[in-house]
Parts: structure tokens; sequence; C-alpha cells
């Protein structure tokens, strides 16, 4: 069976809300709507409110993430140096999934995949 192009890429992203808020935040402070525009141009990822602003709240808990006064109703939110830290741990952890990965493929013959010439 064919893999769709969609499944493909959405094999090939992260869309751990967490990482991909404080991926947003490493380039600087940003309100909710503009964390989702944000991520969903760099990562591909359609949040929902309820997703983001549960992990906006779990990452407060955690001092990763700080809220900046409020302008308007809109309030913005910066990376903290623990959240900082906490990135490039994740970043590392994805770096060697992914090294892995591709190391494991490459090693793997073609004729072990369903469907594969062999």
């Amino acid at each position: 069976m064919a893999i769709r192009e969609k499944d493909q890429s959405e094999a090939a992203r992260s869309n751990d809300p967490p990482v991909l808020i404080l991926t947003s935040l490493a380039s600087g402070p940003k309100h909710g709507y503009a964390l989702l525009q944000d991520i969903a141009s760099f990562a591909g990822v359609t949040l929902g409110p309820g997703t983001l602003y549960g992990a906006i709240s779990r990452l407060e808990e955690r001092g990763l993430i700080e809220a900046l006064g409020a302008s308007g109703r809109r309030r913005p939110y910066r990376l903290t140096a623990a959240g900082a830290v906490a990135l490039e741990a994740a970043l590392a952890e994805l770096r060697a999934i992914v090294e892995e990965g591709a190391a494991r493929l490459a090693a793997a013959p073609r004729a072990v995949f369903a469907g594969g010439l062999g």
C-alpha cells in the first residue's frame, strides 16, 4: 500500500506543543495568536487554542516561559533562561533520534520494506 504524501510529511515533523512553543519563543516574545501563526508557518502544525493555552500554562508553571505585561487583550510570552536550556535539551534528543533513524534507514536493505524493490 502506498503511503500518501500527507502521511509522509506528518511523520517527518514533531508536533509536540511545548517544543513548538519554545521554538517559536526562541525568536522573541509573542502572544497566543502570533504563536499559532508562527508555529503553523515553521512547522506546518495547527494547534487548537485549548492545546496552545494548556501547554502555555504548563510551561509557565515549570518556569520555562513567562508572561509579559498585557497589551490590551493580548498577553505576550517570552522564553526564560530555563526554557532555553530545556529547548536545547529537547532539540538534542530530537537530533539524536533523527541521526539514529537516518543511520538505520541507510543500513537497511530496501527489500525489508513493505512494497520495496527486491
